[in-house]
């Protein structure tokens, strides 16, 4: 068991991951300080990571997993053994700026009914850009699709201020975000289940759930490489996209809606495989296939996580939902922007 000195221990999943640890790894420690702690978690690299590491930063904590089972069952079972008012987990192809760090700390102790936050995420290859994974603040639009403010599907906008402000969202970027420790516990941490992709979704909705505010933080950057471990538009990455969407909804969304909206999604995911196959990508259809067949196949165990899910839920908090589609918004409208589309988050 890690107990750490500080409030806050920013805890850093690292699979073979030297090379980030090389680039990244000094900044995050230098802006410690007296502020944080820093534990890298080592999924069971196959590398030298974990020496490198032991030889070269003798003042942090390194705790290793014996068995890779992706990016969610490294953080559940590192979290388990980390004693921290607030746990921040950063993705090890993350590069922290001057000043990061301190609003995020600000807005959580400022805010007690806040769970979650994260800060502005750019991309560490094109630094004018917003990211794809977070950028300005997660939502969900009314039929379970997930988007950014700075990034509608694969569109990227320049970050030219227009979000530095603080706003509450629907969900935080699980590439770097800060969370309540008891609250990441009492609501069972990250679904190990789900390996990698939305698990962080997931963990907001169910805090959300819960009657907990998730927010957004301008005023503090980071920047992230991205595709480092799921290349974006890899079949991989698609097969999680299908297959862990449906999960999200089974998992957390209210029944009444769900009889509706779990129809019309296997409908729009049909017809997604059927555009797929006409484009030439059998591949890819096949990938959607076999994302719907193994979720059915653990229909069960959803379910169940479901019920255990319905006991956590208090007071639903509905903030960061677009009520419109997003689908529709961009596709047949040809709103490729956050502020095309006309709406407006809450301020935190």
């Amino acid at each position: 068991m890690i107990t750490c000195t500080h409030d806050t221990a920013v805890v850093i999943l690292s699979y073979n991951g030297r090379k980030w640890h090389e680039l990244f790894l000094p900044k995050i420690v230098e802006q410690a300080r007296d502020s944080y702690d820093v534990v890298v978690v080592d999924n069971a690299s196959t590398d030298d990571t974990y020496q490198y590491l032991l030889d070269t930063y003798p003042n942090i904590h390194i705790l290793q997993v014996p068995v890779n089972k992706g990016f969610s069952n490294g953080y559940y079972e590192a979290l388990k053994q980390i004693k921290s008012k607030y746990y921040i987990l950063l993705s090890s192809d993350f590069e922290v700026t001057d000043g990061w760090f301190p609003p995020l700390q600000q807005a959580m102790d400022n805010h007690p009914d806040l769970a979650a936050c994260q800060p502005k995420i750019r991309y560490w290859r094109d630094r004018e850009y917003f990211e794809y994974a977070g950028a300005g603040g997660g939502f969900m639009d009314n039929y379970g699709y997930l988007f950014c403010r700075g990034r509608i599907f694969n569109d990227l906008e320049k970050d030219k201020g227009q979000y530095n402000d603080d706003i509450e969202v629907f969900w935080a970027s699980g590439g770097c975000f800060v969370v309540r420790a008891d609250l990441y516990h009492q609501v069972g941490g990250l679904d190990a289940d789900l390996y990698a992709h939305m698990e962080e979704v997931d963990l907001c909705w169910r805090l959300k759930n819960a009657g907990y505010r998730i927010g957004y933080i301008g005023s503090s950057t980071v920047y992230h490489v991205g595709g480092s471990v799921i290349s974006y538009g890899s079949p991989q990455k698609l097969y999680y996209n299908f297959r862990n969407s449906l999960i999200l909804l089974l998992k957390n969304e209210r029944t009444a809606k769900l009889l509706w909206l779990f129809p019309f999604r296997l409908l729009l995911d049909i017809v997604a495989a059927i555009q797929m196959l006409f484009m030439g990508k059998g591949k890819l259809t096949l990938t959607i296939l076999k994302a719907h067949i193994h979720f059915y196949r653990s229909m069960g165990k959803w379910l169940k996580r479901r019920r255990a899910n319905k006991k956590l839920i208090t007071l639903r908090n509905h903030q960061g939902i677009y009520k419109r589609s997003i689908v529709r918004d961009y596709f047949l409208e040809g709103k490729k922007t956050f502020p095309a589309i006309g709406w407006a988050p809450k301020k935190l």
